[in-house]
């Protein structure tokens, strides 16, 4: 084996991060088109298909911490939690998105039930393969080009997703989900360089669930992330709402996300070397700042808005680049800062899915039955008001909120080039 930094080749964390592609494509489907999926192909209101995305994430929120812990607990490799997700994930989404014709009360059971099988699969893979990223290295020269070749290739996968439901429809996206899972997992089991895990006490492991929210910088850094997400997530789930009903363009739903997506995927280099002169936490929440300056412009938009609500895609997804790219690897710097890597990564990232399902569970617990009860429904002229206050006003006040809570946050003791953690290839 040979080891040191001189292992992360491009084609080393390109064999890592490709596996983040399929993921990216199962997350596009569950976070945003799954409510208008089930709003237009079943019998489900707005209300019911709010409630079960609210209990769905609210029990996958709990799941992934447990998961966390499990691994953390296990003295199992990363690989093996990724090689026993694979076939879960293609069961969870043909469930999910190829449903039977069943009654009204089945349907909403098969629903719940599907959303929780994919939930779990999805938690399993996605936490084993951050943690194998935040093992192979702490140095800050080092974590952010990890985290950005993985989300790089994450919006790869959702510029994908994006143009294939558009053309091919959910059949099409679900045979290029599979081959793209099967294909990337197959890589990164055999060909990713594999961290170099610690071994620690029983007893660690057996606490390691509670380790992290006893760093006082980890509470501050999961608020932000919670507050953030929501802001993210509730634009997310209302997204083909605004962009069909109060826009008049669901038509061109997929090549505004493609517009977003390539922006944010343009703009991972640029975030990368931000991070590197003025440290991940000050360029995200410079990026935070450009999301809400930006975002808020889409509350003025009238219908047929088409180039203008394209320009606020394109700019809000340069911003998203840095929500993707810089929050992972601050968590990895913070792991690393507190004497626990390579041994209790899995846990962190238990806990931070656990924020990230919560966020989502919020935006669509809240959002949805709220702007029922406003009487916004779906494929009509009502409540439209309502709609575009959710949509632009909400998530920018939200981001606002959490640049302030980072700017905040005790995060200046994670810079330091001595955290390293030598990844090992076989």
């Amino acid at each position: 084996m040979t080891s040191g930094a001189s292992a992360l080749t491009l084609p080393a964390l390109f064999s890592y991060g490709l596996f983040g592609l399929p993921l990216a494509m199962l997350a596009l489907p569950i976070y945003i088109y799954v409510a208008p999926f089930y709003a237009q192909r079943s019998s489900l209101d707005l209300a019911q298909i709010g409630a079960v995305l609210l209990a769905a994430r609210i029990a996958a929120a709990f799941i992934d911490p447990a998961l966390g812990a499990w691994m953390a607990h296990g003295r199992r490799s990363y690989a093996v939690y990724v090689g026993a997700a694979l076939p879960l994930l293609l069961l969870g989404f043909g469930a999910l998105f190829h449903p039977p014709s069943l009654s009204h009360g089945a349907t909403l059971a098969w629903f719940l039930a599907a959303l929780l099988f994919v939930y779990t699969a999805y938690g399993l893979a996605g936490i084993a393969h951050q943690s194998w990223g935040a093992a192979l290295s702490h140095a800050p020269t080092q974590r952010a080009r990890v985290t950005a070749v993985r989300e790089g290739c994450g919006l790869l996968g959702v510029i994908l997703a994006a143009a294939l439901t558009s053309v091919l429809g959910y059949d099409g996206l679900s045979l290029a989900f599979a081959v793209c899972l099967l294909g990337t997992g197959a890589l990164l089991l055999a060909r990713a360089p594999r961290p170099l895990l610690r071994q620690g006490t029983q007893a660690l492991r057996a606490g390691a669930w509670r380790l992290p929210l006893r760093q006082r910088a980890f509470r501050w850094l999961f608020a932000v992330l919670l507050v953030n997400g929501v802001a993210a997530a509730i634009p997310a789930t209302l997204f083909l709402f605004f962009a069909g009903d109060y826009l008049r363009l669901g038509h061109y739903a997929g090549p505004f996300l493609i517009v977003y997506f390539c922006a944010a995927a343009a703009s991972m280099p640029a975030w990368v070397a931000l991070a590197r002169r003025f440290g991940e936490a000050r360029a995200w929440g410079g990026a935070m700042l450009l999301a809400a300056s930006v975002f808020v412009w889409a509350y003025g938009l009238g219908a047929g808005a088409a180039w203008g609500f394209a320009s606020i895609c394109l700019l809000s997804g340069l911003a998203l680049g840095a929500d993707l790219a810089l929050p992972p690897a601050l968590l990895a710097g913070l792991i690393g800062a507190a004497g626990h890597a390579g041994r209790h990564e899995a846990a962190y990232f238990g806990w931070w899915n656990w924020g990230v399902q919560m966020s989502l569970a919020l935006a669509a617990g809240i959002a949805l039955p709220l702007l029922a009860w406003l009487g916004y429904v779906p494929g009509s002229n009502t409540g439209l008001p309502a709609l575009s206050a959710a949509y632009a006003l909400l998530p920018c006040a939200l981001k606002l909120l959490a640049a302030l809570l980072l700017w905040r946050a005790p995060l200046q003791h994670i810079y330091s080039d001595h955290l390293e953690i030598r990844p090992c290839t076989s």
